[in-house]
């Protein structure tokens, strides 16, 4: 008997372990909630203010573009008509694109908790953060720090530098956790609580001026402990009254020194510190559960980092939490030649899960908005095939599906400018005198729509880029990172052209119709199996009507969608095959009426409108 029980306790040992292998995910899954995922991007600095208290002063700011110190300034009016100067800067008399870059609006982290409920509300299931790490610029790009949380973002920004005062930024024995900090933990709690995961920003590629240790290696020069960290060209000759210090900055500009690389990627300093980073943002209690943590990373410039280290980066990664995820900026190898990456050599289960689906964005624009450059319905489809073919199919259904971002123009105003290049130098008013900056007319925001419908019914994980629920239109970086639109705020009109040309008197107002066309394509897609995790078909590619009509199944479950990217009225046959024939449909959309023969489907669809059909097939 003793020898029988002992047999019967290895043998359950054996298969719950049996059982914690299976359950863990391998090194080259992609995370199966990441397959689900509904994403929204947050540029921190402008989404809500929360906490007028922790507002940015003129030093906070000092260290970034346009390197002055303004003897007038003050944060700005979240309401104010975006193009109107604000009477410090008309007095400086530099003009708009000037003064907006010193500008700051005082979006912060309690802005984001005030505003978790919308997010829910809206359906949205991960939130991807714009740079949330110290730094003296409104977009972060160029981190003073990896391991702080910006104190003008938390609750006591002097208390914050005060704690900073007394570490080792290189040790990070030393490190501490700032009210930033710990408020960010708490974003993160309470956005778990909802079932919402957290994403963000690592830039890995480069830093600012104000970095710790390249402050350190301009002060020391060749005696400083970080002059290896650095892509250093030539040192200062004290000797001189020159400043002879050169170095390589990320496309030349020297506001952001990039880090120094070797066969396996960033140096091994620069490793050990990243390495560190990770840990305290992914598991901050140092438990080993990670439940407390980010959930993954966006990485910036990816493609500019050798891939040896983003090998590296996904082992720490998983050994933190085996369901994190990862994606990278990878889009443009040639810009020139408006060429963008096949990202495949980043998606082979060493690296990234996923990109972000700027190719994808592309093709959208170029059948649903353009004019000169439109595609076809026959050949939007073919496109969509190859794009499918080129990554792992798991890769597929993770990857980033965004229409636009903080570094393009804004989806309403890519329709409004409808053959402008997708990410094209035209792409604001700043660089193309001729770029139309005015609010979307009613049939423009009926193609929005429809390319909502589109996004949210195909293969990948949608991202909406926050504000576009709302109504929020406007060109290419900085335009495309205006003050979010709340239902609860007044706004002024935006009347003022930042050229001093005529334009629209536009009412700028949270458009209620549009968030809840969002909500509910989102809302279909969550209850859809299909939409999630199923396969892909184009069942109709009509030209002459500009219809297109696909297919997705998973299991038992089937969906039809129709979309009508005429401007016009269309009746509209689809074929249905032997699969699809004598199921039961149902409109998940609105109350569109069709008609089902054994082999047709038939709708009539207004202009730039659609219709999502769900059919249930018994087992």
């Amino acid at each position: 008997m003793p020898l029988l029980r002992l047999l019967v306790t290895l043998l359950i040992v054996l298969t719950l372990a049996l059982q914690g292998v299976a359950s863990t995910p391998k090194l080259s899954d992609v995370p199966a909630w990441a397959k689900e995922a509904v994403w929204y991007q947050i540029f921190p600095e402008r989404f809500r203010n929360g906490d007028p208290a922790n507002d940015p002063t003129v030093k906070d700011i000092l260290g970034s573009w346009p390197h002055d110190e303004p003897s007038e300034w003050g944060v700005s009016r979240w309401t104010a008509d975006w193009y109107n100067l604000q009477p410090w800067e008309e007095k400086n008399g530099k003009g708009f694109y000037y003064n907006v870059q010193q500008r700051r609006y005082g979006g912060d982290l309690q802005g984001v908790l005030d505003k978790l409920d919308y997010l829910q509300q809206l359906g949205i299931t991960a939130i991807y953060f714009n740079p949330l790490f110290e730094s003296p610029s409104l977009h972060k790009y160029d981190a003073t720090m990896y391991h702080h949380i910006d104190n003008n973002f938390g609750p006591d920004p002097e208390g914050d530098r005060a704690l900073w005062a007394k570490e080792d930024p290189g040790d990070p024995a030393t490190w501490q956790w700032t009210a930033a900090d710990r408020l960010f933990l708490k974003l993160i709690q309470e956005a778990h609580r909802r079932g919402i995961r957290i994403v963000i920003d690592g830039v890995f590629n480069h830093v600012g001026m104000t970095f710790w240790a390249f402050v350190d290696v301009r002060k020391n020069q060749e005696k400083s402990k970080c002059k290896d960290w650095f892509i250093i060209s030539q040192f200062d000759d004290p000797a001189t009254p020159e400043n002879e210090f050169r170095y390589a900055g990320w496309f030349g500009v020297r506001e952001l020194p990039e880090l120094r690389e070797d066969e396996k990627g960033l140096v091994p300093p620069v490793r050990q510190h990243i390495h560190a980073i990770v840990k305290r943002w992914m598991d901050p209690n140092g438990d080993g559960d990670p439940s407390d943590g980010i959930d993954g990373w966006r990485l910036d410039v990816a493609d500019m980092v050798a891939l040896p280290f983003w090998r590296e980066f996904r082992t720490w990664v998983r050994a933190i939490n085996p369901n994190a995820y990862l994606t990278g900026e990878v889009w443009w190898e040639d810009y020139a030649k408006e060429k963008m990456y096949n990202a495949s050599r980043w998606l082979e289960g060493d690296a990234f899960d996923a990109v972000m689906n700027y190719r994808l964005a592309r093709e959208c624009c170029y059948f649903f908005k353009a004019k000169e450059r439109k595609i076809s319905a026959s050949e939007f489809a073919h496109r969509l095939d190859s794009l499918r073919r080129e990554y792992r199919n798991d890769v597929n259904y993770v990857l980033m599906n965004l229409l636009d971002s903080h570094d393009t123009d804004r989806l309403a105003s890519q329709i409004v400018n409808p053959d402008t290049r997708y990410d094209g130098m035209e792409t604001s008013v700043m660089n193309w005198r001729e770029y139309q900056i005015r609010k979307p007319n009613v049939e423009e925001s009926k193609t929005q729509k429809l390319m909502v419908m589109f996004q949210m019914t195909y293969v990948g994980a949608p991202m909406v880029y926050y504000g576009d629920e709302a109504g929020m239109w406007g060109g290419d970086d900085p335009d495309d990172r205006k003050p979010m639109l709340w239902a609860d705020m007044t706004y002024d009109n935006e009347s003022h052209h930042p050229f001093g040309e005529q334009r629209p008197d536009d009412v700028n107002r949270f458009d209620e119709n549009l968030f809840a066309h969002y909500a509910t394509c989102i809302r279909i897609r969550r209850n859809s199996n299909a939409l999630k995790l199923g396969g892909f078909e184009s069942i109709l590619a009509d030209d002459e009507n500009d219809v297109l009509a696909f297919h997705r199944s998973y299991g038992n479950e089937h969906v039809v969608v129709v979309l009508n990217n005429s401007p016009s009225t269309q009746r509209v046959e689809v074929p249905l095959s032997t699969e699809l024939q004598g199921l039961t449909w149902k409109n998940l959309f609105d109350r569109s009426s069709f008609t089902v023969t054994r082999s047709t489907l038939r709708t009539t669809l207004k202009g730039k409108s659609g219709i999502i059909l769900q059919a249930m097939k018994e087992r």
